[in-house]
């Protein structure tokens, strides 16, 4: 169930954290809006796994690992959302990748 919570939370915040980073962005330009958006997914990515272990949802020595791993997934995902913007299902389903990111990544850490 802890892994579930982990899973949904970092996959929320993270589209979260791109959401506000390209809404920042957009002031200076649609350039600047897409690399708002690459700068509020990683740390959103990173800022919720370490949350995540923090609250107690992933493993202590799982931190790294599982920051790694959102961070990881958020870079696959990007690609998958920029190039499917004409549909809003799409982007908001890859955004989930930083959750299976950094899930798998806790459960290859060290116990």
């Amino acid at each position: 169930m802890k892994l579930a919570l982990a899973f949904v939370a970092i996959w929320l915040v993270t589209g979260a954290g791109a959401v506000a980073g390209s809404i920042a962005g957009a002031a200076a330009g649609k350039s600047a809006l897409f690399t708002g958006a690459l700068a509020g997914g990683v740390l959103a990515a990173a800022a919720s796994a370490w949350s995540a272990v923090r609250v107690g949802w992933l493993g202590r020595s799982a931190q790294r690992n599982a920051m790694l791993g959102a961070i990881a997934g958020f870079a696959v995902a990007a690609p998958i959302a920029a190039t499917n913007l004409h549909t809003p299902v799409i982007p908001v389903l890859a955004t989930g990748l930083s959750g299976v990111g950094a899930v798998l990544g806790s459960l290859f850490s060290r116990p």
